[in-house]
């Protein structure tokens, strides 16, 4: 059960990382989006980071209620 857990929260952070990136990334160009290389590293990692960090959470909340 804890694998199932695991991979709602990862995909759960990977959806709300995608919309805070859509908010932080509003005011950019559609050509800086697209040719910016750094960004696409600085932000990308951001999203990443974001799933790994709610895939935790959500582990860590499920062993919290549900000891082994």
């Amino acid at each position: 059960m804890a694998w199932v857990v695991g991979i709602f929260g990862f995909i759960a952070g990977f959806a709300a990382g995608q919309l805070l990136l859509l908010r932080m990334l509003k005011d950019r160009s559609r050509e800086e989006l697209l040719n910016d290389r750094g960004l696409k590293w600085r932000y990308g990692t951001f999203n990443w980071l974001v799933a790994i960090g709610t895939c935790l959470c959500a582990l860590a909340t499920y062993r919290h209620y549900f000891p082994d």
